[in-house]
């Protein structure tokens, strides 16, 4: 491994450490295997150094897109993974990418529109699945508007 790459990796997994949080990427890194480690490699060096560390996203922009894409293709494991961090995530550290309920709500309705709503739908359940994991339910809401009183 050059000088180069092994910095590519380490930039890298300081950024995935910090959206992601120790515990995912130590048990990631510690699955590691002789089929699956450049693998890991690959993806933390071009993944989330070549792109998370580029300029011109802020890191949360980067998982709205991430959580739109991944709603959109389908891959639900990865959504998961980006919900449950971005809710973890401390909200005052932005290199962290933190996520609210009116943002995921917004991300989960644009991707409804463009993705389809079966999309849409999947998303609203994994986050509530995991909001409810996390002891985070969001309060019960009138599905009725308010009587107009004009």
């Amino acid at each position: 491994m050059t000088e180069s790459s092994a910095n590519a990796l380490q930039r890298g997994l300081a950024n995935r450490r910090r959206v992601l949080g120790d515990e995912w990427v130590d048990q990631s890194v510690a699955r590691a295997n002789e089929l699956n480690v450049e693998f890991q490699r690959m993806i933390t060096a071009y993944a989330w150094d070549g792109i998370w560390s580029r300029p011109g996203l802020e890191r949360r922009t980067r998982r709205i897109m991430v959580l739109a894409i991944t709603a959109s293709m389908g891959r639900w494991e990865e959504f998961e993974l980006h919900i449950r961090t971005g809710l973890l995530a401390d909200p005052a550290d932005a290199e962290a990418a933190p996520l609210d309920l009116d943002t995921i709500r917004e991300v989960l309705l644009q991707t409804a529109v463009y993705a389809g709503v079966p999309a849409g739908n999947t998303g609203m359940a994994i986050t509530l699945k995991i909001l409810k994991e996390l002891g985070r339910t969001p309060a019960p809401a009138s599905f009725h508007p308010p009587a107009d009183t004009a």
